[in-house]
């Protein structure tokens, strides 16, 4: 099957978008995807909160305990233009890789002064983004995190505010390094883990550091031209084995966002799953062989993106169809502050059947 930019399209009206969290994090609704052999898929409509219900004893829930960085700087140039930098990722303890936007692009060797209390150096440019030095007397986090903003996505039509330092970050945030939410963590609070845990199902941990490549548009019609951003993870010795009990014992591994997954199934990719750390290009399309995951938990995502075609890949891509078209019909709340699903794998033979008929 060949596939283009235009299968992975829908209508979204703009009202849709969710701009604010709501007021109870696990008090957004919750559409519920269940495969079906030779049929179309089951959709239930839910509250979040009712996850706890849908968790089986001995199922494994995989979160990405990553945290966003203050990421977002405003200064001027040598020059005296104005320019905003958005961090998309650490790339050593006083270097970074950003976007940079001005009315003229910053030369390389020209200096940033960000905050109107640093200085930085344009080292040069590495692919779309400009290679930042920042001063050497202080850690890179930390003179992010006193003088960067929170960067929210451009979808959402307002500058962060105090309210978003919290809503903005999971209840288990404990890693600084993204530059964006892992955001189908958002809607679990203290007492939904409680009651999956008294569920009898598991939890283990990850981290991906989301980058603010996450946002880039795919430009190329043919998916084969398109190239991921990269981004680093680090899966622990720990998680590798709760994974492999939970096998052992028949239960389920479910991913807590598609940052969970793709850290997950890009390591598995050379066979078995192996603990350590890496960085990741992982493309995930239609006809992709999944190797860890079987449940998934996801916001909905934005038209014709990388993340579309990732749960295209899980669920089927009329599953997925039907699911968006009646997310849209019932005024689903859409992107990092929306609402979410819970989709169950189908198996591979079935995807192909299904995504073979579209």
């Amino acid at each position: 099957m060949s596939l283009t930019l235009a299968d992975f399209d829908y209508t979204l009206p703009p009202e849709l978008i969710a701009q604010a969290p709501l007021a109870e994090r696990s008090a957004s609704r919750l559409l519920v995807l269940e495969p079906q052999e030779g049929a179309a898929p089951r959709l239930t409509d839910a509250v979040f909160s009712a996850l706890a219900e849908r968790v089986n004893p001995g199922d494994l829930l995989v979160f990405n305990d990553t945290r966003v960085i203050h990421a977002r700087l405003h200064g001027v140039k040598d020059s005296g233009g104005q320019v905003e930098v958005l961090i998309e990722r650490p790339v050593g303890p006083h270097e970074a890789l950003a976007q940079v936007r001005a009315s003229k692009s910053p030369k390389t060797g020209s200096r940033l002064r960000l905050a109107d209390a640093f200085e930085v150096e344009v080292l040069g440019r590495v692919g779309e983004f400009f290679h930042l030095r920042f001063p050497p007397d202080e850690d890179l986090l930390a003179l992010l995190e006193r003088h960067g903003k929170l960067p929210l996505p451009p979808y959402i039509q307002r500058a962060a505010g105090e309210a978003d330092e919290s809503r903005y970050q999971t209840v288990y945030a404990r890693a600084p390094g993204s530059v964006a939410a892992p955001t189908a963590g958002l809607h679990f609070d203290d007492a939904l883990l409680a009651r999956i845990a008294a569920r009898g199902a598991k939890c283990a941990w990850l981290t991906l550091h989301v980058g603010a490549g996450t946002f880039q548009p795919v430009r190329v019609d043919d998916l084969g031209e398109h190239r991921m951003h990269r981004e680093r993870y680090v899966i622990p010795q720990e998680t590798v084995d709760a994974i492999a009990a939970t096998r052992a014992a028949g239960g389920r591994v479910i991913a807590v966002g598609t940052t969970s997954m793709r850290a997950l199934e890009a390591a598995a990719q050379e066979g078995a799953l192996e603990a350590g750390s890496g960085e990741t290009e992982i493309f995930i399309l239609p006809g992709f062989r999944f190797q860890v995951v079987d449940a998934l938990v996801t916001n909905f995502h934005l038209p014709r993106s990388t993340l579309m075609m990732l749960v295209s890949a899980f669920a089927g891509m009329d599953s997925i169809r039907r699911a968006y078209a009646h997310a849209v019909e019932q005024r689903y709340r859409f992107f990092s502050y929306g609402d979410a699903m819970f989709i169950t794998r189908r198996n591979e033979s079935e995807n192909d059947k299904n995504d073979d008929a579209v």
